[in-house]
C-alpha cells in the first residue's frame, strides 16, 4: 500500500529530505513498508546520494524506534580494529586491550545498526557478520564466549557487489542475507526536478545561519545546473550552493559564473558508468589517468616498432639518421602520419619518463612505476588538504581505509 502525498511529505519534513521525484518517493515508500518487519535492508546508490536517509526513516517508523541506533562507517575504521568496534573485545585480547569494551552490535541490542560502505569490510569480518544475521550470535574479540544481541541490520554501498563477489573480495552468501530487500537511491542527475528545490534549501540555509541575502539563480544558470551531471550527487550540490553563497558578492548568478564551480563541467551530457563490461568500469580519476598513461605507452611503442620497420627497411633512412641529416624528419612525418600539432590533454604536462637505448635494433625502455604515481597523487592530494584523510579519500575517491593502508604501504609522512 503506498503512502499518500500527505504521509510522504511529512516523513520527508521529518527527515529533512527535499524532492518529489518517483525514484525518491518510490524509495521512501518501500522503506516504511519494510519497516515494520526485522527483514535485512540493503541500500544502493552513488556515493553523496542520501543513502544514509532511508536507514533512519526504516528505524523511526519500526518497533525498535525507541532503541538505539548506530550508524558505523566500514570504510573509516581500520581493518585491525574493526573487529573490536563491531563486536567488542575482552581485556587482554590485544596490545592497549586493558579493559573489557562492547561493540556495536551489543550497544545496539534491541535497536538497530546501519553498516555503511559494507563492501569495505574485511572477508573475515564478512563472517562474523554473517553469523549475525543467521543467530544474532557473536564472540568478542579474543573470548570464546558465544553471545547473542538482537538488532536490525540496514547496509548500504555505492560499489557493484556483484563485481565485489566475482573478484573474491565480498561473500556471495553475505549479499543475499544483506539483500533481502534493496532501495535503490537515484542519483541526483536523474532526479532533474529536485535540482533546484534543493540549490534553493541549501542557499537559504546558508543565508539563515551567517545573515547574508540569499543567493538566486539567473534563467541560464538554472538550466545549467538542472543539466549538470552531478557526480558528487547531493553532496556536491551542497558544496557548490555554500561556497558561491560565500565567495560571489553578486547576489543573483549567472550561467557563465556557477560554471567556475562545477568541475566536471565538460561531462554534462555523459552518462554515469554503472555497470557492464569491467575493463571499461573506471571509479576514479586515478584509475581513468592510468589508462591514458597506458594508451600513451601503447601508442608510443607502436610508434617505435614501425619507425624501426622503416629503418630497417630503408637502408638511406638509417645513414641520414646517423649523420643528422634533419631532411629526414620532413619525409618521415610524411610516411607516418605525424600530427605535430597535437593538444595536450591536461593542463599541466604530465611527466612521464622513458629512457632509450639503441644497440643495433634493439629499443630498450625503463618501465614507468605506478605506484611511484599513486603514492606522488596521494602526497600531493594529502597536502591539498591539509592531511585531512577523510577528504582526502573522498576526493580520490578511495575509502579512508584504503587511504589509511595506501599511507602506510607507501610510507607517507603525515
Amino acid at each position: 500500500m503506498e503512502l499518500s502525498l500527505d504521509e510522504l511529505q511529512k516523513i520527508k519534513n521529518n527527515s529533512g529530505i527535499i524532492g518529489n521525484s518517483a525514484g525518491l518517493n518510490r524509495a521512501i515508500n518501500i522503506a516504511v513498508q519494510v519497516a515494520v518487519t526485522d527483514l535485512s535492508v540493503l541500500v544502493l546508490g552513488e556515493s553523496g546520494a542520501g543513502k544514509e536517509k532511508i536507514p533512519q526513516i526504516i528505524h523511526r517508523y519500526s518497533r525498535r524506534a525507541g532503541k538505539n541506533y548506530i550508524a558505523v562507517n566500514c570504510g573509516a575504521i581500520p581493518e585491525g580494529t574493526i573487529d573490536s568496534e563491531l563486536f567488542g573485545h575482552v581485556k587482554g585480547a590485544f596490545t592497549n586491550a586493558i579493559t573489557e569494551r562492547k561493540g556495536y552490535f551489543e550497544e545496539a541490542n534491541g535497536g538497530t545498526i546501519f553498516l555503511d560502505e559494507v563492501a569495505e569490510l574485511p572477508l573475515p569480518t564478512q563472517a562474523r557478520l554473517l553469523r549475525v544475521l543467521e543467530s544474532g550470535e557473536f564472540m568478542k574479540v579474543g573470548s570464546s564466549k558465544v553471545e547473542k544481541t538482537d538488532v536490525r541490520i540496514i547496509a548500504a554501498t555505492n560499489v557493484n557487489l556483484q563485481e565485489r563477489i566475482n573478484d573474491g573480495k565480498f561473500r556471495e552468501d553475505l549479499f543475499y542475507r544483506l539483500n533481502t530487500v534493496p532501495i535503490l537511491i537515484p542519483p541526483l542527475r536523474e532526479r532533474k526536478e529536485d535540482i533546484l528545490l534543493l540549490f534553493r534549501k541549501f542557499a537559504r540555509d546558508f543565508s539563515d545561519k551567517y545573515g547574508m541575502p540569499a543567493i538566486t539563480l539567473s534563467s541560464d544558470a538554472i538550466a545549467l545546473l538542472e543539466n549538470y551531471r552531478w557526480p558528487g550527487n547531493v553532496r556536491e550540490l551542497k558544496h557548490v550552493a555554500d561556497q558561491i553563497s560565500i565567495i560571489e558578492k553578486e547576489r543573483t548568478v549567472s550561467a557563465e559564473t556557477l560554471k567556475r564551480y562545477l568541475i566536471d563541467i565538460h561531462s554534462t551530457s555523459l552518462p554515469a558508468i554503472i555497470g557492464g563490461n569491467k575493463t571499461n568500469d573506471f571509479s576514479t580519476e586515478r584509475e581513468i589517468l592510468y589508462k591514458v598513461l597506458f594508451d600513451m605507452k601503447k601508442e608510443m611503442d607502436e610508434m617505435k616498432i614501425l619507425l624501426n620497420d622503416i629503418i630497417n627497411q630503408n637502408p638511406n633512412i638509417r645513414y641520414s639518421l646517423n649523420n643528422n641529416d634533419n631532411r629526414i624528419i620532413t619525409d618521415l612525418s610524411d610516411t607516418l602520419k605525424i600530427n605535430t600539432q597535437v593538444k595536450p590533454i591536461f593542463s599541466e604536462p604530465v611527466q612521464y619518463h622513458q629512457q632509450e637505448q639503441h644497440s643495433g635494433d634493439e629499443i630498450v625502455e625503463e618501465v614507468v612505476s605506478l605506484a611511484d604515481q599513486e603514492k606522488d597523487l596521494i602526497t600531493k592530494t594529502l597536502a591539498k588538504n591539509n592531511n585531512k584523510r577523510k577528504r582526502t579519500a573522498e576526493e580520490l575517491g578511495i575509502s579512508e581505509r584504503t587511504l589509511y593502508r595506501k599511507i602506510k604501504e607507501y610510507g607517507i609522512a603525515k
